[in-house]
């Protein structure tokens, strides 16, 4: 009886691994600045890729180190006018196996005793990039490490991270994946050239999920969940996002006085092994409508039509807006403890609920 592949910290269940993608859309701008440095000889050696989760920050990574290892397969044909490259040929097969000897991947791993992966990127992982660096190339070329995610590391990785970028060997280059750049060592990002992927338009958007196999006709309510990233439009599409979004609106809709049976029902979807997906999905999008009315009432955010109506009963202007922002604050900040201690999801969403319905009621007061 074969195993069941390990989990990848870098992967989305509804796609393939980076690695094994070859299609990289609405990114032109930031591919395009690393080409220009590469054809000009002048290479940093640390890029840290930044922007919004889904956006095609690891995509281009492996894009990126696919290029630069390709070696005598790139042609003598002048400068290469992209970083695209065949996925017939020798150096896309070796990265794909994660069996090129010039590429090092380091993100969390699998915790054996745990069975499941760690939470954070630690200094085990990071120390094997160290080895890497130190191990001469046997042609004389180069070496590229992806981390990905930078900002899951703990403080010993980010120190041990940083020593490698105070002191990098000849014709080593960090690929330095990243969500969150704020959460980063400020001299982390001081050594690195910043590489900003932002959200797709629409047409790249829907063309990515074509390219996924996936029904690319968005509805506005999925759109705006989307917000541009393909990550998360396999997320609400997978997990039926829309629909569990306009019920979230509905509760909140009466959140003076809590339909507790229907909160229990929400809380449902997330209970039992293998709801993980469902329990971030509905922590996130109860977030995002709470967020996203409070920005509303203070001005700065247009609605769809079923966000208007709960926003008008419950948001009506800036001082509410302020004090939903920091309820808002209090009810992550628990859920992200809960989640730390390993608290039941249904009684993570159940809890969350109960003091939005508070938060509802002493605002109204």
């Amino acid at each position: 009886m074969s195993e069941e592949p390990l989990p990848e910290a870098d992967k989305l269940d509804a796609a393939a691994h980076p690695r094994h993608t070859s299609e990289l859309f609405g990114q032109n701008e930031a591919e395009a600045t690393f080409l220009e440095a590469y054809n000009s000889e002048r290479l940093h050696h640390g890029w840290l890729l930044t922007g919004p989760r889904g956006v095609g920050k690891a995509t281009l990574a492996w894009r990126i180190a696919r290029f630069v290892l390709r070696g005598d397969e790139g042609g003598l044909f002048g400068p290469p006018a992209d970083l695209a490259i065949d996925p017939e040929t020798p150096a896309f097969r070796r990265t794909a196996a994660l069996s090129e000897p010039g590429l090092m991947l380091c993100r969390r791993a699998y915790d054996e005793k745990a069975k499941r992966l760690k939470i954070q990127l630690t200094v085990e992982e990071v120390r094997k990039l160290k080895h890497f660096f130190e191990v001469s190339a046997t042609d004389g070329g180069w070496r590229v490490a992806i981390v990905d995610a930078a900002d899951e590391m703990n403080t010993a990785a980010a120190n041990a991270l940083l020593k490698i970028l105070e002191e990098p060997p000849a014709k080593a280059l960090l690929l330095l994946v990243c969500h969150r750049p704020a959460r980063l060592l400020p001299t982390i990002r001081s050594r690195c050239r910043t590489l900003k992927l932002r959200p797709l338009g629409n047409d790249d958007l829907v063309a990515a999920l074509a390219s996924l196999g996936h029904d690319a006709s968005l509805g506005p309510v999925e759109t705006m969940l989307a917000a541009g990233s393909v990550g998360e439009a396999l997320r609400v599409l997978e997990g039926d996002g829309a629909s569990l979004y306009l019920d979230i609106l509905a509760l909140l809709g009466s959140a003076r006085q809590l339909d507790t049976a229907r909160v229990l029902a929400l809380a449902d979807k997330a209970a039992g092994r293998g709801s993980e997906a469902a329990y971030d999905l509905i922590l996130r999008l109860t977030g995002l409508a709470l967020a996203r009315m409070a920005r509303a009432g203070a001005g700065g955010e247009a609605l769809l039509p079923q966000e208007q109506e709960v926003a008008e009963m419950l948001c009506p202007g800036l001082q509410p807006a302020q004090a939903w922002a920091e309820a808002l604050q209090d009810i992550e900040a628990r859920a992200a403890h809960a989640r730390a201690v390993n608290i039941d999801p249904a009684q993570v969403i159940l809890d969350s609920w109960i003091a939005i319905s508070r938060a509802a009621r002493s605002i109204a007061a």
